[in-house]
């Protein structure tokens, strides 16, 4: 039996000052805690994946083969170590991995440093040079394999630190307010280097994000504690499988039956399906809003200042219009508001591409206001993920509940999108000569350079009608409020 850690008698009693005092000035400690791996994680997730793509594209010169080359890899790993890291996290005795807070606490300087490798080349790279692809490749894995490690604890936290829908709607307006202040990094980092053309800024930036970020998770890791913290899962393996298993290939049956019940829950099927359009929806705006921007807005009708702005609007206004929702929550679940928000979005993109791509500052609202939307929607999907995980715990009786392997079952089939958002667009986009007119104001041909616009107002109008619209019969199918709406509003 695993020997469980436990803080020295100076650590613990440091512990219970912090909470004391946290509690006298009315912040709870548990909320607090669980938010500030969002403020760290969000500050170089939001970074990351709003810059890589136009960095290694334009400035690196990568292949369009090295790209899809390394987007495939990425995809594999992406796909597979998400059910692996959360079958270690549920089923591991080393407390490292059992325990969510060490699981944080240990991989935070990690996280922090994978972060990095993207943003100093490895040599001075020639256009095509197959070290930038080699280069893509480790970035990725090596930030989201860290990632996925910190983000799953977190993720099961959600689920573990209370089973009340008040708690965890709590737990969310945390997070929104340390997402709103992380998603700040975004727009200093867009005004200190002018959207990336002052290089040497961007990279010192990076630098100072990291170590902020490290230390904010840090905290989650010294101060988190779940429900769970104190039970064995094994009692829990040996309630969920035939007692007729033997004990010596209990680890691969465990494995099997755990994910079987997991995927034949017909709620967790179609939250698949809405997840993975959302996931599709969000690496397509998040990788491709600047370089869209910067083709189809001129520069005489929104200078550099003001598309930094507008990114740092994009990143910020998801967190203010979630907090502002919270009464709504309370009274109409998040059921209704995540449709409202679908079919919200399917209008306005209809309504842009009827107006067409010479409307400048409208579409510049369109890009702002669908990157807000997707991202606010998306912060609400951990409820109905938590109640899948309820659901479960109740329906097998298990004494734990399996967060980490939901959550990384749900990622096996949703985080391909990462991948495919970018390889998809980019292939459609070379189709119109992108890789030769990437600098949207060098000497070109005019046809060619408007083929290539218009086939990107097409992509920022179309991609999002069509995700809605696959996306919410999932959503109407799974939550329903006549199934049970009580499970949708937050009491």
């Amino acid at each position: 039996m695993a020997v469980e850690e436990k803080p020295a008698s100076g650590v613990r009693f440091g512990r219970l000052n912090v909470v004391r005092h946290l509690i006298n000035f009315g912040v709870n400690p548990a909320a607090l805690a669980y938010a500030m791996t969002t403020l760290g994680s969000a500050m170089i997730n939001n970074i990351f994946s709003f810059y890589y793509v136009k960095l290694f594209l334009n400035k690196y010169k990568i292949s369009e083969g090295a790209f899809h080359q390394s987007q495939v890899v990425y995809m594999v790993w992406n796909a597979v170590n998400d059910p692996l890291f959360g079958y270690l996290q549920d089923n591991s005795r080393v407390p490292c991995c059992s325990q969510r807070r060490l699981s944080i606490l240990y991989g935070a300087p990690l996280y922090s440093l994978a972060f990095l490798i993207a943003w100093f080349p490895w040599r001075s790279y020639a256009p095509g040079d197959w070290l930038s692809g080699l280069h893509l490749m480790v970035a990725l894995c090596a930030f989201d394999g860290m990632l996925t490690f910190v983000l799953l604890a977190q993720c099961a936290l959600f689920a573990e630190i209370s089973g009340h829908h008040q708690s965890r709607l709590r737990l969310i307006k945390y997070s929104q307010v340390a997402s709103l202040i992380s998603s700040t990094s975004v727009l200093f980092c867009g005004v200190i280097s002018r959207n990336m053309e002052d290089f040497t800024a961007f990279q010192a930036f990076t630098v100072l994000i990291a170590i902020l970020s490290c230390g904010c998770m840090l905290y989650t890791g010294l101060h988190s504690e779940s429900r769970f913290d104190n039970k064995g899962s094994e009692s829990d393996m040996q309630g969920c499988i035939d007692q007729t298993c033997q004990q010596t290939d209990s680890s691969f049956s465990m494995l099997r039956t755990l994910t079987w019940q997991i995927l034949t829950n017909r709620d967790f099927q179609l939250f698949v399906l809405m997840n993975f359009c959302q996931v599709f929806m969000l690496a397509f705006f998040n990788n491709f809003t600047m370089i869209f921007a910067e083709h189809l807005i001129p520069p005489d009708v929104l200078p550099s200042l003001a598309k930094s702005i507008m990114y740092g609007a994009g990143f910020m206004c998801p967190q203010l219009l979630v907090l502002s929702c919270q009464n709504l929550l309370h009274g109409l679940g998040y059921y209704r508001i995540i449709l409202f928000a679908f079919y919200l979005e399917a209008g306005m993109a209809a309504i842009m591409l009827a107006l067409g791509p010479q409307h400048y500052y409208i579409l510049a609202f369109f890009l702002t206001v669908n990157m807000v939307f997707i991202q606010a929607t998306f912060s609400l999907f951990g409820l109905p993920l938590a109640d899948i995980i309820d659901t479960d715990l109740q329906k097998y009786k298990r004494s734990s509940p399996l967060s980490s392997m939901v959550f990384g079952t749900n990622a096996l089939f949703t985080k391909p999108a990462q991948s495919l958002a970018p390889m998809i667009v980019l292939s459609i986009l070379n189709q119109f000569g992108y890789e030769q007119l990437k600098e949207a104001g060098t000497d070109s041909d005019p046809s060619a350079l408007k083929s290539l616009h218009s086939v990107m107002f097409y992509l920022v109008c179309v991609v999002a009608n069509v995700c809605r619209c696959s996306a919410s019969p999932g959503l109407e199918a799974v939550f329903h409020p006549r199934q049970s709406h009580s499970r949708h509003k937050v009491h």
